[in-house]
């Protein structure tokens, strides 16, 4: 293919889905020196179901409409290499595999401790505090000595991947601090939130409006209104996963005394169920989020001080966003007004 296209002196390849399936051959076009711009995969099927008629997919059909989309609209992102965002992705995940396998086991241990010790162990339990308790118990039957063994290799197991945990997030925390992103400062993201975020969304420019990107992460509630009854539901759709990183900042902020907090708790008061408020509460913390990774990229783009408007202090600080004095429109040149012509009179 990249042979066919360079037979052509000026060429500029259209991918459909640069963030999604079309991700892998993008990133090796732009890998081998190629100009790619990304097209969003709803005007390719509005320009195939005009080709068609009738919206058939096939490879030369959706070829062309992703040609004639590419062709005809204005200011398509231009894709650029996303080395660090592979990489955040890919720690992360790391990092979220082992947070699945401490959970597992501490859960198992839970299940030996249970049958050890009367009441068994409180819920949040360290590898320091089940050696402790498991040192106060000398079962004497093969059972009992069983399972104590089985406890004891349990809690080396939490050690080791204590120990792994620690080092993941300090290499988060270093990769995230490269990116100069400065999402850490929000508070209820640490640096798995953080790297989650920039991994999956990368470029933050390609929702136009807050409520795309709100609507992307599933944070957007469904109308679901009939009649006099006006009501949403909760959307399934979205990322999953940036949604949970959504989720876990609103349940930290729940536990502070925050904005957040105080939010929540107007919406309780205006008649809202928690689960109601909740959503709530995410859906404005993916304004702030979307706000806040705006002006980072702006920032990096300009440096302080720069020309496109950014502020040094970004109104994403805030849990409801406001518009700030890089967001709101200047005044044109003013329009010159008639005088009155001065009468002289001698």
């Amino acid at each position: 293919m990249l042979a066919a296209g360079r037979k052509h002196k000026d060429r500029v390849w259209a991918v459909e889905g640069c963030s999604g399936i079309g991700r892998h051959v993008a990133q090796r076009l732009v890998a081998d020196g190629e100009v790619v711009v990304d097209v969003p995969a709803k005007p390719s099927a509005r320009a195939r179901v005009f080709a068609t008629a009738q919206g058939r997919k096939t490879d030369p059909v959706d070829a062309h409409s992703v040609a004639v989309v590419a062709l005809r609209t204005p200011n398509l992102r231009q894709v650029q290499a996303d080395d660090t965002a592979v990489a955040l992705r890919l720690l992360v995940d790391r990092r979220d595999q082992l947070g699945r396998t401490r959970t597992e086991v501490v859960s198992r241990l839970h299940h030996l401790l249970l049958e050890l010790v009367p009441g068994g162990a409180k819920q949040f339990l360290s590898a320091q505090q089940a050696r402790a308790l498991l040192n106060t118990v000398r079962p004497r039957d093969v059972v009992g000595k069983t399972r104590r063994w089985l406890a004891s290799q349990l809690i080396h197991e939490l050690v080791t991947i204590d120990k792994k945990i620690k080092i993941a997030n300090q290499e988060l925390t270093e990769l995230v601090a490269t990116t100069g992103s400065r999402l850490q400062e929000l508070h209820g993201i640490g640096p798995s939130g953080a790297a989650r975020l920039l991994g999956d969304i990368s470029d933050i420019r390609r929702f136009s409006r807050r409520a795309h990107f709100a609507s992307w992460n599933g944070t957007a509630p469904i109308d679901a209104s009939s009649g006099d009854n006006n009501r949403h539901r909760l959307s399934r759709a979205g990322n999953r996963r940036i949604n949970r990183a959504l989720h876990i900042m609103a349940i930290v902020q729940l536990r502070h005394d925050t904005e957040g907090r105080r939010c929540y708790r107007r919406k309780l008061a205006a008649g809202k169920t928690p689960m109601e408020a909740l959503r709530a509460l995410k859906r404005r913390l993916s304004d702030v989020v979307y706000k806040q990774m705006l002006a980072d990229t702006k920032q990096l783009e300009t440096g302080p001080g720069g020309h496109l408007g950014a502020t040094l202090q970004s109104g994403a600080a805030d849990l409801i966003p406001m518009a700030g004095t890089s967001d709101k429109s200047l005044p044109g040149p003013a329009d010159p007004q008639p005088r009155t012509p001065i009468m002289i009179t001698t």
